[in-house]
């Protein structure tokens, strides 16, 4: 373990750079993880834990100490915590940091069930909407370049380890994409043409598409989509939150599937 006293650290200030920049993560393929339970996740799921950084008083903790044990081969950084306190994102600054690579894009995929994310902006929406594909046993998660970055520590701490279970495609040219995908693409939309939920076939393969918190779909997104579908509410009732939309959507198609 190697100590680290400053907030001027070299090391820090990288941390700090991928914390508070897009830009950064982007350019460094990089990420960080904070508390305990992120890196727990992601090690459980063969994700590369390229360093730890450990404020001193949590030196004897017992989920800290069982993570140190996991990865031996991880270089380790004990940090002051006024020091380590100065970069986090967390309102509490004192747990665990680690230090991820971004695993390479896949190929978009062209079958298989997926969700699809356009100009989704709240980065707790993001995380939910991830946690719930997973839950749901969805797989791959596309998100347009407009999105909340799906990296971001608000993401990450929103998902809740649910990154570790998929495959994500950022930045993704979604009328492109469509082109090559061949399962049918639903879209959530309040038009007049749209299905009910509760009507659909859902159990064969199929790609949901939820889009901005205050607009939703994009018209041009809506008429590439194979149908336009809709919750059944009660009257007088305005239109769900775009993660409750979308876990509704796919727990009603994992409903199906397992009737």
């Amino acid at each position: 373990m190697k100590l680290i006293t400053s907030g001027d650290n070299a090391r820090l200030k990288q941390l700090a750079k991928l914390i508070q920049s897009r830009r950064a993560r982007q350019a460094a393929q990089q990420a960080v993880l904070e508390g305990v339970h992120l890196p727990q996740a992601f090690a459980d799921a063969a994700y590369r834990i390229e360093a730890l950084y450990l404020p001193q008083h949590k030196l004897a903790d017992a989920e800290v100490t069982a993570l140190l044990n996991r990865l031996p081969e991880t270089p380790v950084y004990v940090v002051a915590d006024a020091a380590l306190g100065k970069i986090s994102s967390l309102t509490q600054a004192d747990d665990i940091m680690a230090l991820i690579a971004l695993p390479p894009p896949p190929r978009l995929p062209e079958s298989g069930d997926c969700v699809v994310l356009e100009r989704v902006q709240d980065p707790g929406n993001v995380g939910t909407i991830l946690r719930s594909a997973a839950a749901a046993g969805v797989a791959q998660v596309l998100l347009s370049a407009d999105c909340a970055d799906v990296w971001s520590p608000k993401v990450l701490r929103a998902g809740m380890g649910a990154h570790a279970q998929l495959q994500i495609f950022s930045d993704v040219d979604l009328p492109a994409w469509c082109g090559q995908y061949r399962p049918p693409l639903y879209a959530t939309a309040l038009s007049a043409d749209s299905r009910s939920l509760y009507a659909l076939d859902l159990r064969p393969e199929a790609a949901w598409l939820l889009g901005n918190e205050g607009s939703g779909v994009s018209a041009a997104m809506q008429a590439a989509a194979d149908v336009r579908v809709q919750i059944p509410m009660a009257a007088n009732t305005e239109s769900l939150n775009v993660a409750m939309a979308a876990t509704v959507c796919l727990f009603e198609q994992q409903r199906q599937r397992m009737a």
